[in-house]
């Protein structure tokens, strides 16, 4: 009996995840291809969300001064970005988190408060200058696609083949084969994207491909971690199957900032630093 209701809440989960897919993922996808407005305006909705629900996580939520501070500097943040400001805007969200920090009473509250604010604030500045830079919609469109593909795939092969956990003791149900599944699909999508745009480039592509989707795993462990670490099943109940915000875009949130950094690493500009990676 209890078999038979565990099959039915994991197929009511599976449906519910489903419907909330097919009718958010077109609408982000449409947003992006706008941009403008519209996008940076999605893009800050999730950035507010996703920091409330990591103070929310951490118990900080309480202290007033850390999602006043945290919200005012993530909005700040966007604002000097669109300007074309975005060593301004990496300079705001420093003193956002030090703010953060200093009227939380530099304490546990304050601590957890700043790293949320920087976690965040890379997460708002990275999605926007990516968009903004070059092969802006196709890259934005390449990492939405690597991200979901890991994720989709990863839970599919997961449940399919079994085997070995990739880390028990933070995410039990997550498995090396299903690692593996979503590190293959992620590169044959991110390179399909890349070839549907006319990119002549594409072993580059494939290859920033599979380093997103191991790191697009890396930032969805990570929030396995922090939720184990405070006893939290979901970061919210805000989208019906999938739990909250960051339960649904820690994965994205990583490889962006990663994608990012790698680009100024490789010679991008703040501004552009999609640039530094030299993809055709």
């Amino acid at each position: 009996m209890a078999d038979i209701e565990k099959k039915q809440n994991t197929s009511s989960d599976l449906r519910l995840r489903l419907i909330s897919a097919v009718i958010l993922g077109p609408l982000v996808l449409f947003i992006v291809y706008l941009g403008g407005a519209a996008y940076v305006l999605l893009v800050l909705v999730a950035a507010a969300l996703f920091l409330w629900e990591w103070i929310t996580i951490t118990g900080t939520r309480d202290t007033f001064a850390v999602p006043v501070v945290g919200l005012a500097t993530l909005v700040l943040l966007a604002g000097l970005e669109i300007a074309g400001m975005p060593g301004f805007a990496l300079l705001a969200m420093l003193a956002g988190a030090i703010a953060t920090f200093a009227a939380a009473g530099l304490g546990r509250a304050g601590r957890w408060g700043a790293e949320g604010v920087l976690y965040s604030g890379l997460a708002l500045y990275s999605l926007l200058v990516i968009r903004d830079g070059t092969h802006g919609t196709l890259f934005t469109f390449f990492l939405m696609f690597v991200v979901w593909a890991t994720d989709i795939f990863a839970y599919f092969t997961g449940r399919a083949l079994g085997g070995p956990k990739l880390w028990q003791r933070v995410s039990p149900k997550k498995t090396w084969s299903g690692a593996l599944g979503g590190l293959i699909c992620a590169t044959l999508f991110g390179t399909g994207v890349a070839l549907a745009a006319g990119s002549q480039s594409l072993l580059a592509w494939a290859a920033l491909a599979g380093v997103l989707s191991i790191v697009s795993q890396a930032g969805d462990l990570l929030e396995s971690a922090i939720k184990r670490r405070f006893d939290v099943k979901d970061s919210s109940r805000l989208i019906p199957g999938h739990g909250g915000i960051m339960d649904r875009i820690d994965g994205l949130v990583a490889a962006a900032i990663f994608a990012v950094a790698i680009g100024l690493v490789s010679g991008g500009s703040l501004s552009d630093p999609v640039a530094g990676l030299g993809l055709g």
